[in-house]
């Protein structure tokens, strides 16, 4: 099996416009989610797919700097997005990222594939998201190629257009879907950055480990916190869009 991450990115962001490109010590946040998902050993590849729109070019650019496959595709229809990249890269098992989660910690990202493979014979579908015990931002979504291909030729609306595995979790009679808790719910931590608090919190948990610690786990960030229990406080109103 050859499993891809997909990690959808775009500069249109409506309530933070450009944040994947957003320096924290001179480095996008992009930047630093590619570097720790290429430290996770279960997958076989990863690539970044964006839209067409011209404003996307910057993400592009950075891409081919670093050496990062990139595909582009509609900005409103990303299941037919991720469907093509997928399809391109001849991925039997889809590993979903969002450009969002610049913390993502690449253990996380290999426990829920792990699951996903044991599983095989029996789950569609593997997540940590079904139910939150995850920090947001430690979001990871594993599922079938045949799976993908099932909800792109069967999904209408466009919110399952949009939004790449909502049609597929909406309908459990037709997929098999399985949710992988952490050992104790850490569903209040929001790292994920879709606000200027967002970025601030980010930055601050970046700054801390780099360049001294950059193999930093989710761990690491929940004992940094402790530490810094005021900084909880920056974005604790943010509610997800």
């Amino acid at each position: 099996m050859r499993k891809v991450a997909i990690i959808q990115a775009r500069m249109g962001s409506t309530r933070l416009p450009g944040k994947v490109l957003k320096k924290v010590l001179n480095r996008s946040l992009l930047e630093y989610q590619l570097e720790r998902i290429a430290k996770a050993n279960e997958l076989d590849g990863y690539v970044v797919a964006t839209t067409t729109k011209d404003q996307d070019q910057a993400i592009v650019k950075l891409c081919d700097k670093l050496g990062v496959p990139v595909f582009r595709g509609s900005e409103e229809d990303v299941l037919s997005r991720y469907f093509a990249a997928a399809s391109y890269y001849q991925a039997d098992v889809v590993i979903r990222l969002t450009s969002d989660c610049p913390l993502i910690d690449p253990h996380i990202i290999d426990q829920v594939i792990q699951r996903y493979c044991a599983e095989l014979n029996h789950y569609d579908y593997v997540s940590n998201v079904l139910k939150r015990t995850f920090p947001r931002g430690m979001d990871i979504e594993v599922f079938s190629y045949e799976a993908l291909t099932k909800c792109h030729q069967l999904a209408k609306q466009k919110g399952d257009r949009e939004h790449v595995t909502r049609f597929l979790y909406q309908h459990p009679r037709q997929f098999k879907l399985l949710n992988v808790e952490n050992s104790q719910d850490q569903s209040e931590h929001r790292w994920t950055v879709d606000t200027w608090e967002d970025f601030k919190l980010i930055r601050k948990i970046i700054e801390s480990f780099y360049p001294h610690q950059p193999d930093y786990t989710m761990e690491d960030v929940l004992t940094l916190i402790q530490m810094n229990p005021e900084w909880r406080e920056i974005n604790r109103h943010i509610k997800q869009k």
